[in-house]
């Protein structure tokens, strides 16, 4: 995997366990195998990124399958349209569920290598830990370390980005997948918060220099009765923050039932 130096743009190098450019800003491998290059100047925050709490709630929550759905899905479309793929991208990967699965789907027609990123450094200890065919590094979507036409496949899964930062970095005719809420995506819990509650935006997505190949709605009921994955579900998410204690309470009790509907496009790099 090559990087680019996240304060001079040069390339870096690996020597032993460290990352350094020609201007010498050197960058250490974690023990874990990841590599930070998220400036400190560009962190905003102390610890960016989900916190050990919500990763922790996300993967143990994702490793019951709950959204295994979404994930087979998307490597079915990438499976499809990556037939000649040799470096791809998971943006925001997270704690590393749906890049693996990628991975390992991708793997049975090609041989290729898959990067993730992510801004968490707490869900890259865990991810690159566990996932060790593939490389992390902790970076932020909207000024990636990597040089022009580096991917032949991209994946955002709810991930922020910049539609130019998307352009420079896949190559042409590269392919992007992206997820995200669909209409009626998660109602159910919206109607418990908001008196209100609007509908996620149905129409098609636009990214500037991608052309739209694909859409397509995925859509079932999510029913959760053990109290133990109810509380993973809504710590996972901003639910966690919105609802009452007694709303939670409820929700661990009685059981949990909503919607969920995921919005999945696939764009080609004009």
């Amino acid at each position: 995997m090559k990087y680019l130096c996240p304060i001079c743009k040069q390339t870096l190098l690996l020597q032993e366990n460290t990352w350094s450019c020609p201007s010498n800003h050197r960058f250490d491998c974690a023990k874990e195998g990841y590599v930070n290059l998220l400036p400190v100047q560009n962190k905003g925050s102390k610890d960016p990124g989900d916190n050990k709490e919500m990763m922790f709630a996300r993967r143990e929550f994702l490793n019951k399958g709950y959204y295994q759905g979404l994930s087979d899905r998307v490597n079915e479309l990438a499976c499809l349209h990556g037939k000649e793929v040799t470096r791809g991208l998971d943006i925001g990967c997270g704690e590393g569920y749906y890049t693996h699965r990628l991975y390992q789907s991708l793997s049975e027609q090609v041989k290729w290598d898959l990067q993730g990123l992510d801004i968490s450094k707490s869900a890259l200890k865990y991810a690159s830990k566990r996932y060790k065919d593939i490389d992390f590094c902790v970076a932020s979507a909207f000024e990636m370390p990597f040089a022009d036409d580096s991917f032949d496949l991209m994946l955002r899964i709810y991930a922020p980005s910049l539609d130019d930062e998307l352009r420079r970095v896949i190559k042409d005719d590269g392919i992007l997948i992206t997820v995200s809420a669909g209409e009626h995506h998660h109602f159910a819990l919206k109607q418990l918060i908001y008196t209100d509650p609007k509908l996620h935006i149905s129409e098609s997505s636009h990214i500037e220099g991608f052309e739209l190949l694909h859409r397509e709605n995925l859509a079932s009921t999510m029913k959760l009765e053990d109290s133990v994955d109810i509380t993973h579900f809504l710590n996972m998410t901003p639910y966690s923050w919105k609802l009452t204690d007694e709303q939670k309470s409820a929700l661990v009790t009685n059981g949990l039932s909503c919607e969920l509907d995921f919005k999945i496009e696939v764009f080609k790099a004009v």
